[in-house]
This record gives structure tokens, sequence and C-alpha cells, in this order.
């Protein structure tokens, strides 16, 4: 039996453990593939036209999962760190994709993530859907888990040491755990912490692939997933209330480390337009950054996003820093 795992949203963060938790159990994985202008033509056509860029591009790669498999997986995010939750259209994905996707009724599986401090979401209460619909044992789904669970671990240790999302996903795919580790840049001329959620930074067709772009300039990345989850936490204790979203504060939290980096030379903020939690999230990077004195910029992605204009932006924001490091240099020599 097959089942596609739409590559888009939290798939960048998650798929090891997902992709890991359905070989086990004895499915046939299917990928959706990269985003490209047909997926993203099928998903602005079926979802409606207010909604933000990165739904209607996850609303695409189910339209092709469904072309491809049986079903296709479209988890409810509710939360995974009381009392934070995750943005309204997560948790009510299923329900925006059942509503706009001609044909998903009844083929998309949706376990609820509704865990009180679980960033695995590995409790097996969580994929009772997976008994209830294909007759799973709770011990198949145990093991399943724990199996899932480890590899996600591995996952994260990799993010933790400097591999971005893209290049341990790779590191997932080709089993090249530890040898992957030496591949970390750290030659760079200047370094940036790259900020925004994995969805904006990491789809190569929205993002118009700016961690590439930043990497032929010859600049080191640093981005929100490389900090572990306590580090960032404990950058925010300085607010009075963190916000309500959990990807949000890990981004602002990542950032608040990062301004305090004397390594790191700039910020770049990457968001989607018509996201209410990542305004909020700018705001506040860009008024720590102006604080802390280090540049910073924001490049705001959508479905009409053009690439020349985007590169533009990026190339002088990187000949910006290095003309700056190079000015502080010479004022030392």
């Amino acid at each position: 039996m097959k089942i596609a795992i739409p590559h888009a949203l939290l798939y960048y963060y998650y798929f090891p453990l997902w992709d890991t938790l359905f070989k086990e159990l004895g499915f046939e994985v299917v990928d959706t593939g990269i985003t490209n202008k047909d997926i993203l033509d099928k998903g602005s056509k079926a979802a409606v036209s207010d909604i933000c860029a990165p739904i209607k591009i996850f609303t695409g790669h189910v339209i092709e999962g469904l072309e491809k498999a049986d079903y296709v997986f479209v988890p409810r995010f509710a939360r995974i760190r009381k009392p934070e939750y995750f943005c309204p259209k997560f948790m009510g994905l299923p329900d925006i994709i059942e509503g706009t996707v001609e044909g998903s009724h009844g083929r998309v599986i949706s376990p609820i993530i509704n865990e009180k401090n679980n960033e695995d979401i590995s409790s097996p209460k969580t994929y009772d859907i997976l008994t209830d619909i294909f007759g799973f044992s709770h011990r198949e789904i145990r093991l399943a888990l724990k199996k899932a669970e480890e590899v996600f671990l591995r996952f994260k240790n990799l993010l933790h040491s400097g591999l971005s999302c893209d290049k341990a996903l790779e590191s997932y795919r080709t089993q090249r755990w530890e040898e992957d580790l030496k591949r970390v840049k750290k030659d760079g001329e200047v370094t940036i912490a790259v900020l925004g959620y994995v969805y904006d930074v990491y789809d190569s067709f929205i993002s118009m692939d700016v961690i590439k772009k930043l990497e032929t300039l010859n600049v080191n990345i640093k981005t929100f997933e490389m900090v572990p989850i306590d580090i960032a936490y404990e950058n925010l204790k300085h607010y009075r209330k963190r916000l309500f979203w959990t990807f949000s504060n890990r981004v602002l939290g990542a950032g608040l480390f990062y301004l305090k980096d004397p390594k790191v030379d700039g910020i770049i903020h990457v968001t989607a337009f018509g996201c209410g939690p990542d305004a909020i999230v700018g705001r506040f990077l860009q008024y720590e950054s102006d604080v802390a004195g280090k540049p910073f910029t924001t490049l705001r992605v959508d479905e009409h996003t053009g690439e020349g204009h985007m590169f533009t932006r990026i190339e002088a924001f990187v000949d910006m820093l290095k003309r700056k490091k190079w000015a502080s240099f010479s004022e030392v020599i």
C-alpha cells in the first residue's frame, strides 16, 4: 500500500521520522518531490485565493500525492509544547484539504498532534488512527515509533552540529550520517543567520533557493534548527511572555542567540507574504537587530516573487556585509 508524504510545510523537519514510521509498518512511501510551477498552479487553483503561499503549495503536493498513492499524510498539528500552539491553518489543514481538493475524502490520514511537551511527536496514542484504519496493533505502532524516534534523534544531531535541513535530509536519504558532518562549511567570507520557517527557507521554488545562492557568494549559513530548542527558549527569557506559536518562538529564540554571536555578521528573515505570526516575529527580529547593531533584512516570498529581484537583494546585502567586515579589519590593522 502506498502513502504519499507531501514535500511541503513540516516535511523539511519531520520527514525522517514519518518516512521511517511508515516503512517500518510496511507502507511504500511516496515523496511528492520538490515544488515546481505545475504543483504550485494545482494548489493555487484548488485552494482559497487569500490563503498563504505555503498552504497553496501544500495543497498542490496533496493533489500530486493523490495521483501517485492510495493515501496522503496530512497531520493535524495543534501543539507540541504547552501552552503554545500552531498556526490555525495547521490545526485545520485536513479540513482545508478535504474541503478544497476533489477526491481527497477518505484518503487523507490525519493524526492529531497534540503533545504537552514532545518535539519528537512520537507518542503512540497520536497514531491510533493507523490502528483504526489499517488494523495495526498497538505493539506494532510502538515498535515502529521507537525506530522512527531513533532516526529523528540522529537527524536532529546533524542539525545541531551545523548541517542545514536540506543537507541533513540528504544525509538521511543516503545514510551518510557521520561522513556528512565533515561537509559543514566554515570558511566563508561572512556568516549570515537565515531565519524563517523551514517551509519558507528550504522550498527551493518559493524561496528561489536562497541557501544555495548565499553559498555561491561564499557565505557561511546559520539557521534556526541548528539551535537546540532549550537554548532557543533560554534566549526568550528576557521577554515577559512568549509568543503563542511554537515555531515562531523557535525562530525568534534562535535569532536572539545569533545576535549575541560575534561570528554572525548579519540576519536575513525569510517570510511568506500574508503570514500573521511571521509579521510579529519579523518586527521583533528587526528591533533586536537594531539594538545589537547587526544588519538585518527581510526577504518576503510568495508565488509571484521574481528571481532576479530576490538575487539582487541578497547580493547587495552580502556585499554590504563584506565591505563592513573589511572596513572593520582595516581599522584594526
